[in-house]
């Protein structure tokens, strides 16, 4: 299948599967021998987060804690540039390694906002992990982006996790909209 059709957008295939585990694999072997001897918190920011997340934390050897924090700056394809909190943070990240795992990175907005609430809690060490960045639409430089699954281009992107309206959060590969 190298198209899929989502509500009124057709999007083609940009990243398979099997790219997305090889990468993850990766990024979990560099986050083993980084945190080696310590016990990080990985704080995945919902909802699109949630696969590559689960799939991250199964490549962990390493003790580790977990939690979540739920913002919202999409309507439809863009971001709405205001950033709205339904879930928050944890709040023991004092003296912790924070490891915050994005979906994707375009902008930097809802970054900035969370990277700024983590910092009022002083953790010990704030990393970001990104399954996607999109360096042509950032806007705010996120100076802990330190693990990047892939550099895709300033696209709009659906599945493994990234949703259009909702929609295809659930498909296992990762496509990108046709222009119409």
């Amino acid at each position: 299948m190298n198209t899929v059709d989502i509500a009124d957008k057709k999007f083609e295939l940009l990243i398979e599967n099997d790219n997305i585990n090889k990468r993850i694999r990766l990024i979990g072997i560099q986050l083993n021998v980084d945190y080696e001897g310590r016990c990080p918190i990985f704080i995945g920011v919902l909802n699109g987060s949630f696969l590559f997340m689960a799939d991250l934390l199964k490549e962990m050897d390493i003790p580790c804690e977990v939690a979540f924090v739920r913002v919202s700056s999409y309507k439809g394809t863009a971001s709405s540039g205001t950033i709205k909190e339904t879930l928050g943070l944890p709040e023991n990240l004092a003296n912790r390694d924070i490891i915050l795992v994005e979906d994707i990175v375009d902008t930097g907005f809802t970054l900035k906002h969370i990277l700024e609430k983590v910092q009022l809690q002083n953790p010990a060490s704030v990393r970001v992990c990104t399954l996607l960045y999109k360096p042509e639409a950032i806007q705010v430089p996120v100076k802990e982006l330190e693990y990047i699954g892939f550099e895709i281009p300033n696209e709009f992107v659906v599945g493994y996790g990234l949703d259009y309206d909702g929609l295809g959060r659930n498909l296992t590969d990762i496509y990108r909209a046709v222009p119409e």
